[in-house]
């Protein structure tokens, strides 16, 4: 019985010595074409939903796209989800050149709820769009379109990224 449970120990221990196989894997090559895209439109407090169909924009591969031809300058895309939409237009290349989003009932800020409540104190916001403009050179231009109500008022404002009204 000593013997066997000697044996079952240095099989035990030898055993995962003869399991290991090294393997060199290839080399993998990740290009970030569109990370300005992605810093200049990316917030902290940015809706999920928003944040999941930019990232999808900025990763999009236009080259293995069906449509896509060497012989235009320029493709407009456009992609969808049920809280909204961004239309990117690229260059050949793959590079975003500009974006228009538009995005319906997402969750906002604290900047701009806190800015709402601070100005507008019994009114409740019942609408909101999210409007991003983004330009390769310009950068991007956040806004909110809100719809407010106070019992039977209606009052439409809109607000920049930091609260501030316009």
């Amino acid at each position: 019985m000593k013997k066997f449970i000697v044996s079952l120990l240095i099989l035990g221990i030898s055993f995962p010595f003869y399991s290991q196989k090294v393997e060199q894997l290839s080399e993998v090559f990740i290009s970030a074409t569109n990370y300005k895209y992605l810093d200049k439109v990316s917030s902290r407090e940015v809706a999920v939903p928003v944040e999941l169909l930019e990232r999808k924009v900025a990763t999009f591969n236009l080259k293995d796209a069906d449509f896509y031809q060497d012989d235009y300058d320029l493709y407009q895309v456009t992609f969808y989800i049920p809280e909204g939409k961004i239309l990117a237009s690229y260059d050949k290349e793959g590079n975003i050149l500009r974006t228009a989003e538009r995005f319906v009932d997402v969750n906002l800020p604290t900047k701009v709820i806190n800015a709402v409540k601070e100005r507008f104190p019994n009114w409740a916001i019942s609408k909101d769009i999210y409007l991003v403009n983004y330009h390769d050179k310009k950068g991007a231009k956040k806004r909110y379109k809100l719809k407010l109500e106070n019992q039977d008022k209606v009052l439409r404002v809109k607000v920049d990224e930091n609260g501030d009204f316009m």
